[in-house]
């Protein structure tokens, strides 16, 4: 029997881009996005910009220098079906009011395995705004709406069609090899794009602390590597390798808290995806699975 859509998936799946783009007018169409890239550790902090508006925000209240600057970066903002429409700020995309309307953006959760099939796990920053201190997967983050995360060229010359899951899982790939490096300081030499592997898309929603909040069609990438990790503290408060069984027994303490996303993703497909690494690549799928 299909299962009745709530009020809020109902609402997600009926706006338009043109609705989305009247709706929420910060939003940038595609075609006039900049393509201006940041938060690696390659880009000086100048190359993104925070308004003296935003800095003095009470949004921003109380929190870090360098988090609020990356709340500047520019996401991809979605329609229902993660065809990119255009670029909003990552403090646009996570504020709460917004998110209640329905706006959408792309994001990928990275989960690594040592070559002894343990997955390295991080604690978020207290400095993040965004679920602060929690424990959770390798890496969570967003492309950004620049040509390369968005998985073509910048001048298209390449053919490659914006719409497809193909060029949105390159785009993502090229997103997550750059976090590695910007969280953990995991050298892309250690995390080349071709051992990523994809798996499926999970589209949720999720509060953080009643500002803000998560609204996004996630992309679950799972690599082998041994790279040696070297965490930015600006991002990572602690990591940890852990075996499934010592992950459940994390889950079972009452001191540790994790992302919604880690643990939805945890009991729909890890723990059963964990006993077969070796032929990852059976298990994936090209549907969104919708968590609303």
């Amino acid at each position: 029997m299909t299962q009745e859509l709530t009020s809020y998936h109902k609402l997600v799946k009926s706006l338009s881009k043109q609705e989305i783009l009247d709706q929420f007018i910060d939003v940038i169409p595609l075609e006039r996005t900049t393509g201006e890239k940041s938060s690696s550790n390659s880009v000086p902090a100048g190359n993104v910009k925070v308004s003296g508006a935003d800095a003095a925000s009470s949004l921003f209240a109380g929190h870090d220098e360098e988090q609020i600057r990356l709340m500047a970066e520019n996401c991809i903002v979605l329609d229902y079906d993660d065809v990119p429409i255009g670029s909003g700020t990552k403090k646009l995309c996570h504020i709460m009011k917004n998110i209640n309307q329905g706006l959408l953006h792309r994001a990928f959760s990275v989960f690594l395995f040592d070559s002894q099939d343990r997955l390295l796990l991080q604690q978020r920053a207290d400095e993040k705004i965004t679920f602060p201190s929690l424990w959770t997967n390798t890496c969570c983050s967003h492309p950004l709406c620049v040509p390369s995360e968005l998985g073509f060229s910048s001048s298209s010359a390449d053919g490659s069609n914006i719409h497809s899951l193909n060029t949105a899982v390159r785009g993502v790939k090229s997103a997550a090899q750059r976090k590695l490096d910007h969280e953990l300081g995991i050298s892309s030499s250690d995390v080349p794009i071709e051992d990523f592997n994809f798996l499926t898309r999970i589209h949720y929603m999720a509060p953080s602390n009643g500002v803000w909040g998560e609204h996004e069609i996630d992309y679950i990438l799972i690599i082998r590597s041994d790279g040696k990790v070297h965490a930015n503290p600006n991002e990572v408060k602690d990591y940890k390798y852990v075996t499934k069984e010592e992950l459940k027994e994390m889950f079972e303490r009452d001191d540790l808290s994790f992302t919604p996303w880690f643990k939805l993703i945890c009991e729909s497909y890890l723990f059963n995806w964990w006993n077969h690494l070796d032929n990852i690549d059976t298990y994936t799928s090209t549907t969104i699975d919708r968590m609303l």
